[in-house]
């Protein structure tokens, strides 16, 4: 089963990040039957990062965070969207057989300029970008959450579309793969964890940010000797995220019993992230280390990836009368 998924270069990974998508991905991987394709969406980040440094440092980012957090390129294709001009020539195709209307039903594109992002046309075309990402790899099963069935009903539509339009079933039409659920990791300050919010603990930030951030976490003021509430308190869900199971009912204590402060909670969070995610820390400062690796595993990826679109390319072509 192909399995593929993609992320925006957008910014620096955090927990959120790991506990809702990227942990999933290392799990899928590791089943056999699983061909996995993972790429860092560059042109998609287009549509709001403007500055071409910051963009290519941030893909690069991303690779080395997914290689670090446990993506192994033995076992997985991880490539950079932009190395693969085939999926831009595929998106246009594509768009010359999407709807206006498809694209002006879309919740992402509403949901973006409901926040204030000026509207452009890749912002607006981004589910046909986003259908040219998964067709040309001939995925068989996307991951998507419940709240992102959309983006992938917008892609079978599209195939759908197309394989009418030029009478051969040129394009699979995949099948979404819903991830379990996962706890929605809360920010420092108590909303949804997220970039946009500035409320996100980053999983390789240095130490000491890191520390500062945690303790920055808003509290209430209940005393040290009293128990503490747990319904919407930040400090309690977030320490149910990273305590093991087994572990559980001893630190629930902390907030049931009291005798304990958050100052004294935070620093048991702190230890608890760092914990979970020293290895990966470690690993992420040796690959700073050697960025040519990093480089490697993106172009070994291409070629991989180029593998299988060359082939989905030249039937596309060949339907549609363009090329030779």
């Amino acid at each position: 089963m192909r399995i593929l998924s993609g992320v925006q270069p957008s910014g620096k990974l955090h927990i959120g990040n790991y506990f809702g998508a990227i942990r999933q991905f290392v799990e899928l991987q590791a089943n056999a039957a699983n061909e996995c394709y993972y790429f860092v969406a560059d042109l998609h980040a287009m549509t709001t990062i403007k500055d071409g440094a910051e963009l290519r440092a941030n893909t690069f980012r991303v690779a080395a965070d997914f290689v670090a957090l446990g993506l192994d390129p033995e076992r997985s294709v991880l490539y950079r969207q932009s190395d693969l001009p085939e999926v831009a020539e595929l998106a246009w195709m594509l768009s010359t057989v999407t709807p206006m209307g498809l694209l002006q039903r879309g919740h992402s594109y509403k949901d973006k300029v409901a926040k204030g992002i000026s509207p452009n046309h890749g912002l607006f075309a981004y589910p046909v970008l986003m259908a040219a990402d998964i067709l040309i790899v001939r995925a068989d099963r996307v991951p998507v959450g419940k709240d992102q069935k959309q983006h992938l009903e917008m892609t079978r539509d599209i195939a759908a579309a197309f394989n009418q339009t030029y009478g051969r079933e040129a394009l699979r039409i995949p099948e979404e793969l819903i991830l379990p659920d996962v706890a929605v990791v809360p920010g420092t300050d108590g909303q949804k964890m997220s970039k946009s919010y500035g409320n996100t603990l980053e999983i390789f930030a240095p130490e000491n940010e890191l520390r500062k951030k945690v303790m920055s976490i808003v509290t209430d003021s209940t005393p040290v000797a009293e128990p503490k509430p747990t319904r919407g308190n930040t400090l309690y869900a977030l320490l149910k995220v990273f305590t093991p199971e087994a572990e559980w009912p001893q630190t629930k204590k902390l907030f049931t019993e009291g005798g304990t402060g958050y100052g004294e909670i935070k620093k048991r969070l702190l230890g608890l992230i760092l914990d979970t995610f020293g290895q990966a820390r470690a690993r992420r400062e040796a690959l700073d280390r050697d960025p040519g690796y990093v480089e490697g595993v993106l172009r070994s990826g291409r070629d991989r990836a180029r593998e299988v679109i060359s082939t989905v390319m030249a039937e596309c072509r060949q339907v549609a009368g363009v090329g030779r």
